[in-house]
């Protein structure tokens, strides 16, 4: 598969959803995905303009990977997919919030989400 650097876009962005991102100076957009039956946060990843042209085209949830330098769907590899329920853009333009249904766990370390290795103390407090 041939794999363009983030902003060589080879599916095409609605100009007026393009219009509204404000994007890194890597070009990217981070990307908070949620389940959408629970409100679970399960990762943060990063789009472009193509993977997120990917993403509503397909319903496949297609992300840039920054260590690897290429796009990659969910679970294309693992069998963990994730099907697009919804996307929304934040007020600033400057995020995305994908609502996903999982199949299977989300983090590249088997956990369910991203956010399962614990909390950090806030005020001054044991973590909880």
């Amino acid at each position: 598969m041939s794999v363009s650097p983030p902003g060589d876009s080879q599916q095409a962005l609605a100009p007026d959803i393009a219009a509204r991102l404000k994007r890194t100076a890597d070009g990217l957009v981070p990307a908070i995905v949620q389940q959408h039956d629970t409100g679970e946060v399960l990762m943060l990843a990063w789009m472009d303009d193509e993977a997120l042209a990917r993403t509503l085209a397909t319903g496949n949830a297609t992300y840039w990977s920054r260590s690897r330098g290429e796009y990659w769907v969910k679970g294309a590899t693992s069998g963990n997919f994730q099907r697009v329920v919804s996307v929304a853009l934040d007020c600033d333009g400057d995020t995305l919030l994908v609502r996903v249904d999982q199949t299977g766990v989300a983090c590249h370390t088997g956990d369910r989400t991203c956010f399962d290795s614990g909390r950090l103390p806030v005020g001054g407090g044991a973590a909880r």
